[in-house]
């Protein structure tokens, strides 16, 4: 399957209406049970607001409330194609650009795209990756801030990966490089018994890696690769696509925020097999209501 183009994307939802009804149908659907009189019903279609009558008691249903959608006055058919620009992209969207694509204020294409991300991130979830048998390589990055002078490292903001090979991802923002700041993130994430593969920091060593085989490569001495498979290749090409997206499509991002758009990319390759799921996906799906 390919991704979905522009012409398609509009052909589904070529309407307001259209956008409610898929929410509707998603999240509820005709026979759902009316939450008040408790009987399985035909849902009507409200003209005057956006939400949909039950026909036996007249209850309302409002699709958009729960979502990232809710209390906005943004049109619904905006909101879907800010989304298919994200599932299209491999670098990202920015606040500027998601502005002129929708015609809308600054403002309100910055809050559009920070609800997408989160949305993103809680649709990815933070299921834990590895287990026996499965090697899963974990190192961490500077992201931001100025690149020279002293103390430089302090201006910038430190991000953790762990990828699972031939698997998924999880990175997150953490306080430092120090043990108590990296060790806590890897029993969380990535289940015992793994083979993990990081570089020499001190922080990843000691009787807190017990539980797993921790195997490493010596960067200081030009070493990237063993014979026997021990790398961090591929989370630090993740890091320098990451880098890359963030300097390329958004110049900077703050420390403040920087989590969010670390969660984006993260979703994104984590559906990198399969990226034609992501728009039905993303529209279809709102853990944020345990659906």
């Amino acid at each position: 399957m390919k991704q979905t183009n522009v012409r398609q994307f509009f052909s589904k939802f070529p309407s307001d209406d259209s956008c409610l009804e898929h929410l509707f149908d998603v999240r509820f659907g005709q026979g759902h049970e009316c939450p008040k009189c408790k009987r399985e019903a035909k849902w009507y279609r409200i003209q005057a607001e956006q939400a949909f009558s039950c026909q036996w008691c007249g209850h309302h249903i409002h699709p958009m409330v729960g979502t990232i959608f809710e209390k906005s006055r943004t049109p619904l058919q905006l909101w879907f194609y800010a989304v298919f620009l994200f599932t299209t992209s491999k670098h990202g969207v920015s606040g500027k650009e998601l502005q002129r694509q929708l015609g809308v204020t600054y403002k309100t294409a910055w809050r559009m795209a920070r609800l997408i991300r989160d949305h993103m991130a809680a649709v990815d979830g933070e299921a834990p990756i590895g287990g026996a048998g499965k090697v899963v390589e974990v190192d961490e990055t500077f992201v931001g801030g100025k690149t020279s002078g002293m103390d430089w490292a302090k201006r910038k903001t430190v991000v953790m990966g762990m990828i699972e090979r031939d698997g998924d991802a999880i990175l997150t923002v953490v306080p430092g490089r120090k043990r108590e700041d990296l060790m806590p993130e890897i029993h969380q994430n990535i289940a015992p018994g793994t083979e993990i593969h990081t570089d020499e920091l001190g922080s990843y060593r000691g009787a807190q890696m017990a539980e797993y085989t921790h195997k490493t490569v010596n960067h200081s001495q030009g070493e990237y690769a063993k014979p026997d498979g021990t790398s961090t290749n591929q989370i630090e090409s993740f890091f320098n696509h990451l880098k890359k997206s963030i300097a390329g499509t958004h110049t900077s991002v703050s420390s403040k925020y920087l989590e969010c758009y670390v969660k984006e990319f993260e979703y994104r390759f984590n559906r990198r097999m399969r990226p034609q799921t992501m728009l039905s996906e993303l529209l279809s799906r709102f853990p944020e209501l345990g659906a």
